[in-house]
């Protein structure tokens, strides 16, 4: 699949890697290649700068939080140019530190500018630490190894795969290994401000060019989880799968400097980015940051994260995985829990958790993708065998549909939007008091198999407005699920101006697709969507 979301390549996507796989298969045995990475070169030794309140991210942060100890600060990012341009001028600002770790970078417009955002606070004296996983690093190892040779830049990929060139052989050789992702997302200035939630970086996620645009959700943070984050880097930034890219790659000399360099100032030249740079010279959120009058929603709030020797299979059981303690401290709903999820595949335990919650009297609702807006049609299929079951318990189920411009869930939350959209924001509230936004999808994956993060915020002003959402937005930009006349086959209704539509069949979809959906469901495969 397209390097997307949180699912590895060897499961769908352009080139249909499945249909590689007995070729790879052949490959490897003829070649007796390992899916090993190489040993575990000497690394350097580093650590979050606490030292940093003389910054002036700090000097801006530290009349508001000593005014609200203990507390978050929080700033929805409600549009993807709000979400591109707030880390580019985050990078801008960074006086001391930059800590960056991302599931997905892609090398297009807004990857390049950020990439180049990066090297220029490098230029500054900056000390820049890039964590990427490596499952979707290809194409980008002459620049990754160019950026880690600037003297204040070092770059780690994560779970390294061995096979560069024709991926789809490290899944073959190595498959129990391959198979977990780093899915975490962050983006740390100074120690003093955090971006944390679903977005990668990549045109698709920020809204620039003519592909599908993932509606998303982040929040930029300052105060005390800002700490919480950078601890999470470190931990992550030193353990057993965080591999200096040089151990991986060649190392990049003058050339390969010039050359990185050609490519920025080719992008910058390029039209269609001076879109997304002139969004960056108008975006007001850092400029009021610093000078203090950005409004922020001061909450009580928590960082949380997988161990990551999840990634190794080696990780104790519920004590160091992300998911009992996030249903630990967000605690159980009283009256209503809404879900948003892109990627949603609550398997038999999780349904029957979920309808018992709708049986009590609890107002359960979820929104996923529609089969039109998926992009993992495995995916769907885990999920659409849940449907009946959830339904015939009272839960509310709603598609999102594969809009265009001006996606929109909420009047806080606007996701703008491209020629099509596709959900990718992770975010759910419970009893309209406390909220998660992070990158964990409420599937297998995330649970089991990919490590994940993300905050939880005692915030009623922003459960409340995800609540809000369900009532009015969502409706319109999602198909609602209900039982026909006959009680046995499902109907998809749809609400517009124009009135009400009711849909017999996955609405936007062709048989053919239904019918591999269909035939992907009977699969053995929902522990690893």
């Amino acid at each position: 699949m397209t390097a997307k979301n949180n699912h590895p390549a060897p499961r769908s996507g352009a080139g249909s890697p499945l249909l590689a796989w007995p070729f790879a298969a052949l490959v490897a045995m003829q070649l007796g290649c390992s899916g090993e990475p190489p040993p575990m070169p000497r690394r350097t030794m580093s650590a979050a700068l606490n030292d940093t309140a003389g910054t002036r991210l700090g000097r801006a942060v530290a009349p508001a939080a000593a005014a609200h100890p203990a507390m978050t600060g929080i700033h929805e990012l409600s549009s993807p140019r709000d979400a591109f341009a707030a880390r580019m001028l985050l990078a801008a600002s960074a006086e001391r530190s930059l800590d960056v770790q991302y599931y997905i970078w892609h090398g297009d417009q807004t990857g390049t500018l950020l990439f180049e955002a990066l090297r220029a606070a490098a230029e500054r004296g900056v000390r820049v630490r890039l964590l990427l996983d490596d499952n979707n690093t290809g194409g980008l190892d002459e620049t990754l190894a160019a950026l880690d040779a600037h003297p204040n830049l070092e770059v780690r990929l994560y779970n390294p795969v061995a096979h560069r060139k024709f991926r789809v052989l490290n899944f073959v050789t190595d498959f129990e290994r391959s198979n977990r992702r780093m899915h975490n997302k962050s983006f740390t200035a100074d120690n003093q401000a955090s971006i944390v939630g679903g977005r990668n970086v990549g045109n698709e996620y920020f809204g620039a060019g003519d592909v599908t645009v993932f509606a998303d959700l982040d929040v930029l943070a300052v105060g005390q989880a800002v700490a919480e984050v950078s601890k999470e880097f470190d931990i992550y930034w030193h353990s057993a799968s965080a591999y200096p890219v040089t151990s991986l790659v060649p190392a990049g000399g003058p050339e390969a400097a010039a050359a990185l360099q050609q490519r920025f100032a080719a992008t910058r030249a390029d039209a269609a980015s001076r879109v997304y740079i002139e969004a960056v010279e108008n975006a007001p959120m850092v400029r009021e940051l610093l000078d203090g009058s950005l409004q922020l929603d001061w909450v009580p709030a928590q960082a949380m994260y997988d161990d990551p020797a999840k990634t190794l299979g080696k990780a104790a059981p519920g004590a160091s995985l992300l998911l009992p303690h996030l249903i630990e401290a967000m605690g159980a709903p009283a009256k209503g829990f809404d879900l948003i999820s892109p990627y949603f595949v609550p398997r038999e335990e999780g349904t029957e958790h979920l309808a018992q919650m709708a049986r009590r009297g609890i107002r359960v609702r979820i929104l996923t993708n529609s089969l039109a807006a998926s992009d993992v049609a495995a995916v769907h299929a885990g999920y659409a065998q849940r449907r009946e079951a959830l339904l015939r318990a009272g839960v509310r189920l709603y598609e999102f549909k594969p809009l265009g411009a001006g996606v929109s869930l909420s009047d806080s939350l606007s996701f703008g939007g491209g020629s099509s959209a596709s959900l990718h924001a992770k975010t759910f509230a419970l009893d309209g008091d406390r909220m998660f936004v992070g990158s964990f999808n409420f599937d297998p994956r995330s649970a089991r198999l990919n490590t994940e993060m993300g905050l939880i915020l005692r915030s009623p002003r922003n459960a409340r407005q995800l609540a809000q959402a369900f009532e009015q937005n969502i409706p319109l930009t999602a198909y609602e699920l209900r039982f026909a006349p006959d009680g046995r086959s499902l109907q998809w209704l749809e609400r517009s101006a124009a009135g009400e539509t009711v849909h017999d069949t996955e609405p936007q979809t062709r048989w053919l697709k239904r019918a591999v959906v269909r035939m992907m469901s009977w699969l053995p495969i929902e522990w690893m969507l």
